[in-house]
């Protein structure tokens, strides 16, 4: 090997990651989304790249890898190399509940992957058909114990957030309620409004036009908090269920292994995308919540979110179809 050579690869391997972070992005960033145009996701996703790409003078562009419940495009970042270009818009879902359900599904979200911050939380609300004799979560909860296994509760499939959310109610409430298992939200929604199943948990922007419509009512959310874009709606936690919490979150998330100043470089953009009234605003309006943190913070939040539903499933005995 020649002088000149050798010196050029002892160049390259004493460079220093801040070095290679100084000049980040040199190209367009590449960021998956695990389900298809016009889901929340997208709404979340589509201008939190635009944001980031004004900051950094480089494009950040859209990927929707749909397929699986997110593990198609979760399995594509886990595999990407760890140099930026390639990040994940991960879910709760795709995160945490798909590996507690299925070891096998080919990845850990605490071993494969790069934190680098969330995005936002997004309250799930309780709606009911009208015809259900409660108007809040103390009533639906003394019906239910009064009348055990008459109540349906419908969600968008076995597995998913809504049936561990309701499944949560059940057990914490200690009331039994029949799960109903439909092949997404939209045929849940159609058989709540007419009144095949009693109740489900479902996103804010998806029911609050039939709520504002009359065809059905909203008894509580589940977050911890009130929703600012709800503020007269009240909690399950707050409504006779102390400790319920059940909310669907986002977060951005690289390979395993991406440099520390580059990863900084990222959170520092993400909270600045997310602070613009107009971004806040956009999600606001779809009934989610600007979240940021930093990486630290959003592996304890995961490691608490990820105790929280091994527990239950496991007390509930769910099982993956």
């Amino acid at each position: 090997m020649s002088f000149t050579r050798t010196a050029l690869v002892c160049a390259l391997a004493l460079a220093s990651p801040l070095s290679f972070a100084e000049n980040y992005p040199a190209r367009p960033v590449r960021l998956v989304i695990t389900y298809p145009p016009g889901g929340t996701t997208d709404f979340v996703g589509r201008p939190l790249a635009q944001k980031l790409g004004e900051q950094f003078g480089q494009s950040f562009v859209v990927d929707n890898r749909g397929g699986a419940g997110g593990i198609v495009a979760t399995m594509i970042v886990a595999q990407a190399p760890p140099d930026g270009y390639t990040l994940l818009l991960g879910t709760s879902a795709g995160m945490l509940i798909n590996p507690l359900l299925n070891p096998k599904v080919g990845y850990d979200a605490f071993r494969d992957f790069t934190p680098v911050g969330r995005t936002n939380i997004n309250p799930q609300a309780l709606v009911a058909n009208n015809a259900l004799p409660a108007g809040n979560v103390k009533e639906l909860i003394a019906y239910a114990k009064q009348n055990p296994g008459k109540l349906n509760v419908a969600s968008s499939g076995v597995g998913t957030p809504n049936h561990l959310g309701g499944e949560m109610l059940k057990y914490m409430a200690k009331v039994d309620i029949v799960h109903v298992a439909y092949k997404g939200g939209g045929p849940a929604l159609t058989d709540l409004i007419a009144g095949q199943v009693q109740l489900q948990f479902s996103s804010i922007p998806t029911v609050l036009p039939h709520v504002k419509a009359g065809r059905v009512k909203m008894l509580a959310i589940g977050s911890a908090k009130r929703s600012p874009a709800l503020p007269d709606v009240p909690t399950i936690a707050e409504s006779g269920v102390p400790g319920y919490e059940y909310t669907t979150w986002y977060g951005v998330f690289g390979p395993r292994g991406m440099s520390k100043p580059i990863v900084a470089q990222l959170n520092d953009g993400i909270a600045k995308a997310l602070a613009a009234p107009d971004m806040g605003q956009r999600l606001m309006s779809a009934g989610a919540e600007p979240a940021p943190t930093s990486p630290e913070v959003l592996v304890d939040y995961m490691r608490a979110e990820s105790g929280r539903w091994a527990k239950l499933i496991k007390a509930a005995n769910i099982k993956a179809e």
